[in-house]
């Protein structure tokens, strides 16, 4: 939405301390056609994921008590807290659809960044957790338990593999679904270093391999998390998003006919898939008029992928507005 205001010098500074478009009359209102559309619904992907998931856990702890072994156990455990992770960014892609109320202006939009976040910590507690053990068993080696434990981890690669792969097109443009991918794809890749430990402890009698695959599998699943993590706490600190350049967005608008000047521009991310943006457009001229703020709604959303654009036109040079020093926000 773009809104253009006229000067209104009968504002206090209360009014100007609580609303960041305070001490300017709400003329005139101008929706753009730039809002970003709503992500794309992966309900069916995260419904199979889980499922495959359930029913995982359930044979492996099916066969971690048939087999005494108390390692199908614990992944059984693990891959249970996959479950959780998954239904946390399942969830948050539904509350992001969620419609504005009087108090969350913006529904619940930014949940998908608490979503991403949680899931980029959890994924390095896990890979904290497999490096502990990793460093135990060094001096401690424990007897990988033979096939059994093999064909459970080759399923856990096909299962954790499948569910992956579900959400590999949303995890380029939604870190909520990135995160999702990179859970999976991090288990998929454990399991596939049990099952290469095991033919390798099998054929040599090294028991140090396992180990060492391990902590080699920590090392992709930190280094694949770490722009997880990263990408998510600066959505979280309402930074401007990955893949934006407030430069180049700073310089379109200051050079839009007609505009002299340019302060107090924000741009943050309202989701991990939508990004708004603020303005103050000084242009002496007088009002551009509506057809100028759709043209620029849409400019902003077609060369930046900003869908929602607040834009507060200024007529004088000399207005003195109280948020024009970069300092304030």
């Amino acid at each position: 939405m773009m809104t253009s205001h006229d000067e209104n010098a009968g504002h206090g500074q209360n009014a100007l301390d609580h609303d960041a478009h305070a001490g300017h009359s709400h003329a005139e209102h101008a929706h753009g056609s730039g809002h970003t559309h709503a992500p794309a619904n992966f309900g069916k992907a995260f419904a199979i994921g889980i499922a495959l998931n359930m029913g995982f856990v359930a044979v492996e702890a099916t066969y971690g008590v048939l087999a005494n072994s108390v390692a199908l156990l614990a992944d059984a455990g693990h891959n249970l807290s996959d479950v959780l992770g998954l239904l946390v960014a399942w969830s948050a892609s539904v509350l992001v659809k969620r419609a504005p109320t009087s108090r969350y202006t913006y529904g619940l939009k930014g949940s998908s960044i608490l979503a991403a976040l949680f899931n980029g910590v959890f994924l390095l507690v896990a890979a904290g957790a497999i490096a502990w053990e990793a460093v135990q068993r060094f001096g401690q080696p424990v007897p990988v338990a033979g096939t059994t434990v093999m064909v459970v981890a080759t399923i856990g690669i096909i299962v954790n593999g499948v569910t992956a792969w579900l959400f590999v097109a949303g995890a380029k443009g939604d870190i909520n679904l990135k995160g999702a991918f990179l859970h999976m794809a991090a288990d998929a890749a454990v399991s596939a270093g049990v099952v290469l430990a095991g033919l390798a402890i099998l054929f040599t009698g090294w028991e140090w391999i396992d180990p060492v695959i391990s902590l080699s599998i920590v090392a992709v699943i930190v280094w694949s998390t770490w722009g997880l993590l990263r990408d998510s706490v600066v959505m979280a600190l309402a930074a401007v998003p990955p893949g934006i350049d407030p430069v180049a967005v700073d310089g379109h608008l200051r050079g839009m006919p007609g505009v002299v000047g340019l302060h107090d521009l924000h741009i943050w991310p309202m989701s991990t898939t939508e990004t708004a943006l603020t303005a103050h457009l000084v242009i002496p001229e007088g009002h551009p008029g509506d057809d100028f703020l759709m043209r620029t709604a849409d400019e902003m959303k077609l060369k930046f992928g900003i869908g929602h654009t607040t834009l507060q036109v200024e007529t004088s040079a000399n207005a003195n507005c109280a948020l024009e020093p970069d300092h304030v926000v």
